[in-house]
């Protein structure tokens, strides 16, 4: 990975806080969206004070300008949402026919997984790897995501990120019930700006083609965890495809021993945005974890006030 950009002595998210100014004035509905992040602010220099590593990033969906950024740039571990750019490479694969999508896969071939998801409660022994992308994105399954990325290779996956510049993002490994002092520490690494910004690329299109990007923001619209910056949506965890009330989302969380992370997109009748959350923290009770969780909640509330 690129070495990370060099930094002044002051290292607190307060002191990378940034919203890049403008030359004309703003609209007023995008300046009280701006003012609207003091909460998201505070509970965040609250984690990073307490020794909490911190990133965030927002980006306004139609002027592509960051309005809350925060050591966007710092490669943190990021969890299950590595799955994201796995799931790209999987439906360019199936576009360009490197897979088919109806292909059947035993889970008898792929070395048992249980740390998240669904299968491995199943009775059903086979599913299609179109199924299996959907079981990947809508449930976290860490066993279908396995099957995916041996299907298509870790090598794929890297260069597609390379392909979707973000360099300092990476898929290190499947998942694993314990790891090893030979396996890779975690599962992915990624940044909250190149993480903001795929998601970006995903509702704009511009992930690969149209047509892939359409495939995995799909996938993703079935992700049944808005347990944190969701929360605030008031959106059906399985049900939230078509709002009624004009609510557009998407999103993908990412959790391990001390880690959680969220990215998605956010779009309402005044304004969208993509936005990216890590916080990696010393997980020693049920109040470190929950501290942790109530930022990611109030970013959420922040982000409802800003686009409806």
């Amino acid at each position: 990975m690129p070495p990370e950009p060099r930094r002044g002595a002051e290292e607190s998210l307060r002191s990378s806080r940034r919203v890049r100014p403008h030359d004309k004035r703003l609209p007023r509905r995008a300046a009280a969206g701006r003012r609207s992040f003091a909460s998201t602010l505070a509970a965040l220099d609250e984690l990073a004070e307490s020794g909490a590593k911190v990133a965030v990033r927002v980006t306004d969906l139609d002027r592509g300008d960051p309005v809350l950024v925060g050591d966007d740039f710092i490669t943190l571990p990021i969890g299950g949402l590595g799955v994201v750019p796995l799931l790209v490479e999987v439906a360019a694969a199936f576009e360009d026919g490197r897979l088919d999508p109806a292909e059947i896969v035993d889970r008898g071939t792929t070395a048992g997984v249980s740390v998240a998801g669904v299968w491995h409660h199943l009775s059903a022994q086979v599913f299609s790897l179109g199924d299996l992308a959907v079981l990947a994105a809508a449930t976290g399954d860490a066993l279908a995501a396995n099957v995916l990325l041996e299907r298509v290779g870790l090598e794929a996956v890297r260069n597609r990120l390379g392909a979707l510049g973000m360099p300092r993002t990476a898929l290190l490994d499947g998942f694993r019930d314990t790891r090893g002092p030979d396996d890779a520490p975690h599962v992915a690494l990624g940044t909250a700006a190149e993480l903001s910004e795929l998601f970006s690329a995903l509702v704009n299109s511009t992930a690969v083609n149209p047509s892939v990007s359409a495939q995995v923001a799909e996938w993703l619209s079935l992700n049944h965890d808005l347990s944190l910056v969701a929360s605030a949506t008031g959106l059906d965890p399985f049900s939230h495809e078509n709002d009624e009330h004009g609510l557009l989302f998407i999103n993908k969380t990412g959790r391990g021993a001390g880690i959680r992370s969220e990215a998605g997109v956010l779009a309402g009748p005044r304004a969208g945005v993509s936005y990216a959350l890590i916080v990696c923290f010393d997980d020693l009770s049920i109040m470190h974890r929950m501290r942790a969780h109530s930022a990611f909640r109030v970013l959420g509330t922040d982000l409802m006030e800003y686009v409806y």
